[in-house]
């Protein structure tokens, strides 16, 4: 009999998964997962990574040596983190940093200079952000959600790199511009904080008649490219997804509110 929480053997196939488009060094390696190609069953079909949705543990073990065939990583060179919106981005420095049997570690970003382990971050809405140098020596994986990039995530990983270095940067999936509807509590601390920050942001007229209380469409890839550029990383690729929209492909927890996790990862290679 069938656990109720599984669908069935991993698929073979390679569809579930996308390759960042952009021009990383041949030492670097990334991959995205989407919401297909894995064994988990409604509400969270079918490649949930998330460990800490309600999903059937499983389930999810499967989807994770799923994606250890995908890499080609072992599993225990694959890094999780526990993700709290915050702004701190961990270092790993050895093999022995990505043991299976230590509990994950709170903390938004993950950087590494090692060959093999892979930084990976989960996201069902917030924006994940890759990270390499030129030389294609060093990279980090980074969950933005709007609380990370208003705290400074992004800027943090950034000064995870050498003084000089010149950085590449990939925006994964996340909410499209046409759906981040948000209310002053996040208008007014990013562009108090920046006024670049306001192009970011698109007033919808009726809503204050409606409610009482003004709102806007925020753009979440437009306010982590504002905080790349100010940073010094003028080279941004990616930013033209929308998980809400496109619920075939992604998980959305705005959408769904249970729902599961995509994974965003990238390593370095000889």
């Amino acid at each position: 009999m069938r656990d109720a929480g599984v669908k069935g053997d991993i698929e073979s196939d390679e569809s579930g998964f996308i390759v960042p488009d952009w021009p990383a060094p041949a030492s670097v390696s990334a991959l995205v997962t989407t919401r297909t190609g894995g064994v988990s069953l409604s509400p969270y079909e079918s490649f949930n990574l998330g460990d800490h949705v309600g999903d059937d543990e499983r389930a999810v073990a499967q989807n994770r040596i799923r994606l250890s065939v995908l890499s080609g990583l072992p599993s225990k060179q694959v890094r999780w983190l526990s993700q709290v919106h915050s702004d701190r981005v961990l270092e790993y420095r050895a093999i022995a940093d990505a043991d299976p049997e230590r509990a994950a570690e709170e903390a938004d970003g993950a950087v590494t200079s090692c060959l093999n382990l892979a930084c990976v971050v989960m996201t069902a809405d917030c924006l994940p952000v890759l990270l390499c140098n030129q030389q294609g020596t060093r990279v980090a994986a980074v969950h933005a959600g709007w609380r990370g990039l208003l705290a400074g995530i992004l800027e943090n990983a950034v000064r995870c790199f050498d003084t000089g270095d010149q950085l590449l940067a990939w925006l994964g999936p996340a909410i499209g511009p046409n759906c981040f509807e948000v209310g002053p509590a996040v208008f007014d601390p990013f562009t108090q904080q920046s006024a670049a920050a306001r192009s970011a942001f698109t007033a919808i007229e009726s809503s204050a008649k409606a409610q009482g209380e003004r709102k806007w469409l925020a753009d979440i890839y437009t306010l982590a490219r504002i905080r790349l550029n100010q940073a010094g990383v003028s080279d941004v690729y990616g930013g033209d997804f929308c998980t809400v929209t496109e619920a075939d492909r992604f998980f959305s927890y705005r959408r769904d509110g249970v729902t599961g996790r995509m994974a965003s990862m990238i390593w370095l290679t000889e």
